[in-house]
């Protein structure tokens, strides 16, 4: 099946939504709401609290959260507020620790294959409610935060934050900007050439990427995806692993037009990321102002060398040859250019230890819904390039940070990533000590034992 055919497909069934009310929140049985009485105060009793920053934990504590915020924080017992309706959790020696955070998903195409992806044709609502059934899924797994750069997660987010959904916070790239020929081209070749009179693709219809070429174009695109409300901005700047049409050493977009993404970027008080796996896509990005590389994992010593100057980030994933790869056939170019990512991994992580970049993690899971519950995992098996705390700080303060970049457009208000007074109140009650035992994380239903986004408890095994 071409991924012509996929987005075709999924177009139908965004045109099929919009006839009958897409727009309208969506609703499925599987998805638990938060109670429908939620306590003003939930106090923690007795428990050790990661930070989100520190390398050990602190002694037996007391955190009392009121509304969506950490109020207050002590090893001694304090006076409730007066008149709460208060909720109290005896830890009993656990770990309390900030939601993680994943800054790198696509929660459209994560859980659906590509054969589900054809047939949402013949029933459109399918593919929404499983991006929906995402997101709760997700966020029952302990991931309170994502960045999703590139898909048509406008309107999800909306129903999240609004209540109708179960999801973590979302902060949106919208449609991932491409080149013609470029890593979000899906069309066939007998599409082309494009004129102005031409529709547009599916993908582009549906909102998974934008194709523009030149600066003017770059412009408009750009432009849009903020007025859709994006959080950040996201190009293509190279060859990709699922890739269409381009091989993985190609270089994408100039730096001109590079350059004005960042311009409409920064009118609006934001940043720009790319994805990108070469030394030449990547320096040409980091010479344009761009802020974020994703992926990186085919870079050299000076490009590392690069990034650490500019300040930008890396937002990497642990892509390994092992059981949470993609799904590509054996034999086919897409699996050929995997393994080429797979083998430069190693070296990229090493990089970036050596020259210090501020390293985000994210999973960047597409068509396998076998790799999305698998979440946890692959962010355990990033102790093969750092110790637990440090695997941890960078999934909850870093990735903050990360987040934190879009600045005036960042979608919430307040500070995530750590257990602090004044934080906001997404928080996880492990049932032990992850920062000596990490698989804890790779089974949340087992250890997750509270979760708690913005205040409200989305699950709590000890009340």
């Amino acid at each position: 099946m071409s991924m012509r055919s996929r987005y075709i497909a999924l177009a139908l069934g965004v045109l099929l939504l919009g006839l009958i009310g897409f727009m309208s929140p969506l609703t499925f049985a599987q998805s638990p709401a938060p109670q429908t009485s939620q306590p003003t105060a939930v106090l923690f009793e007795n428990v050790r609290i990661f930070d989100g920053t520190a390398e050990q934990l602190s002694a037996p504590s007391n955190v009392l959260v009121v509304g969506n915020q950490i109020e207050t924080i002590d090893t001694r017992p304090f006076p409730i507020p007066a008149g709460s309706d208060l909720t109290r959790i005896n830890g009993e020696g656990r770990v309390l620790m900030p939601g993680l955070i994943d800054a790198h998903t696509h929660l459209f195409m994560e859980t659906s294959t590509q054969e589900e992806l054809e047939a949402g044709a013949g029933s459109p609502e399918l593919l929404f409610r499983k991006a929906e059934e995402n997101a709760t899924a997700m966020l029952l797994r302990g991931f309170t935060s994502v960045r999703d750069v590139a898909g048509p997660v406008f309107e999800l987010k909306r129903s999240i934050d609004r209540g109708d959904v179960v999801g973590p916070r979302i902060w949106p790239s919208g449609a991932m900007i491409s080149q013609t020929s470029g890593h979000g081209d899906f069309r066939e070749v007998e599409e082309l050439p494009r004129t102005p009179m031409s529709p547009l693709s599916p993908a582009e219809e549906i909102g998974v990427s934008a194709i523009a070429d030149g600066v003017p174009e770059v412009l408009r695109r750009s432009r849009e995806q903020l007025m859709r409300g994006a959080s950040q901005i996201k190009l293509a700047a190279g060859g990709g692993v699922a890739s269409a049409h381009d091989p993985i050493d190609v270089s994408e977009y100039t730096e001109a037009e590079f350059k004005a993404a960042v311009d409409v970027a920064e009118n609006w008080n934001t940043y720009v990321a790319v994805h990108a796996y070469t030394d030449k896509a990547i320096q040409t990005a980091l010479r344009a102002g761009v802020k974020s590389i994703e992926h990186g994992q085919l870079m050299g010593e000076e490009t590392a060398q690069m990034i650490a100057e500019k300040g930008a980030w890396l937002s990497m994933q642990p892509f390994l040859d092992d059981e949470d790869r993609n799904p590509y056939p054996e034999g086919s170019a897409n699996r050929a250019r995997q393994l080429m990512v797979a083998e430069g991994t190693d070296r990229a992580y090493n990089l970036a230890k050596k020259y210090n970049i501020k390293t985000a993690w994210g999973t960047d899971t597409l068509f396998n819904p076998q790799g999305s519950p698998r979440q946890g995992a692959k962010l355990a098996k990033m102790v093969r390039w750092y110790t637990p705390a440090e695997v941890l700080k960078m999934a909850t303060s870093t990735n903050a940070d990360l987040l934190a970049m879009s600045g005036p457009r960042n979608p919430y208000d307040g500070k995530l990533g750590v257990v602090e007074e004044g934080a906001l109140a997404d928080l996880l009650l492990v049932n032990g000590d992850p920062l000596e035992n990490i698989q804890l994380i790779e089974d949340p239903a087992a250890n997750f034992l509270v979760i708690m986004k913005d205040g409200i408890m989305y699950k709590n095994r000890l009340g």
